[in-house]
């Protein structure tokens, strides 16, 4: 007599995000006919992410002086000699999937999100800087003020995993860095304070969140997560795990909670207590 089996069922994972967002577009480009040439088009027509955003960062850019073939052959350079920014790009997607409770899939902020797009057309513009491509990095850079309302300067050095919400009004100075895991909300501006040279804006560190028009300026440090507070003001260092409120800011909780850019809490605590910095 044969012994019988039990069958082990394992959850399965959620699909990667390419696949994912090919299978929303899909389902968009049915329900909704008006828009399924334009969906074709940027998704459903390639066969990996990568194709399918220089083909969306082209459309978007293009203008009388960089046409469209120009501006994805320009992106596609960028993707073949560094493949991490469309690893980082992939990052990117899913960080505004699992952080915006407005976000309802991945097609979302892939065919309409600026935060999403200008940051990727930013990785390119970084890329082209790098390679000392100055005058079309600054081209690019206009182009992302231009058409996104967000002006990153093509220096600055962006970690991968941002979520960059809303976008209008967002300001990253030359020398400022931003590392992995950081959310950012409308009105944002990493700066310098107009008084220094050379390395003069602000370094913000993993799993930070900022809230909706914080100002962080100078060449100060921002600890690993934490947290500043919409509408602050912040000149001198924040430590790691703690929360920074007001104008000028001050520490008001420390630690703040665990992973404040992933959860996108902004609440301060019940009891402030007030660390001066």
């Amino acid at each position: 007599m044969s012994q019988s089996r039990l069958e082990v069922v394992t959850p399965q994972s959620p699909p990667p995000v390419w696949a994912a967002l090919r299978n929303e577009a899909a389902h968009a480009a049915q329900t909704e006919p008006n828009l399924a040439s334009l969906i074709n088009a940027v998704v459903l027509k390639h066969d990996r992410l990568s194709a399918a955003l220089s083909y969306q960062l082209a459309r978007k850019l293009s203008d009388q002086e960089l046409r469209a073939m120009s501006a994805r052959e320009i992106a596609e350079e960028a993707y073949a000699a560094d493949p991490t920014i469309v690893d980082k790009a992939e990052a990117d997607l899913k960080a505004v999937f699992e952080r915006d409770p407005a976000c309802k899939g991945y097609v979302q902020p892939f065919l309409f999100f600026k935060g999403f797009l200008a940051l990727q057309t930013h990785r390119i513009a970084h890329w082209l800087w790098s390679e000392g491509r100055d005058t079309m990095a600054f081209y690019l850079q206009s182009r992302i003020s231009e058409i996104f309302q967000v002006d990153i300067h093509p220096a600055a050095r962006i970690g991968s995993g941002v979520f960059i919400d809303h976008g209008t009004g967002i300001v990253i100075g030359e020398t400022a860095v931003v590392g992995d895991d950081v959310s950012m909300l409308h009105g944002v501006t990493l700066g310098g304070t107009g008084a220094e040279r050379g390395d003069r804006h602000p370094k913000i560190g993993k799993g930070v969140l900022l809230g909706a028009g914080a100002k962080v300026l100078g060449n100060i440090q921002i600890g690993d997560y934490a947290k500043i507070a919409s509408g602050s003001v912040v000149l001198k260092p924040v430590p790691s795990g703690c929360t920074a409120a007001g104008v000028p800011a001050r520490l008001t909780n420390c630690p703040t909670c665990e992973a404040p850019a992933r959860t996108m809490d902004h609440t301060l605590a019940d009891e402030i207590f007030d660390y001066s910095i």
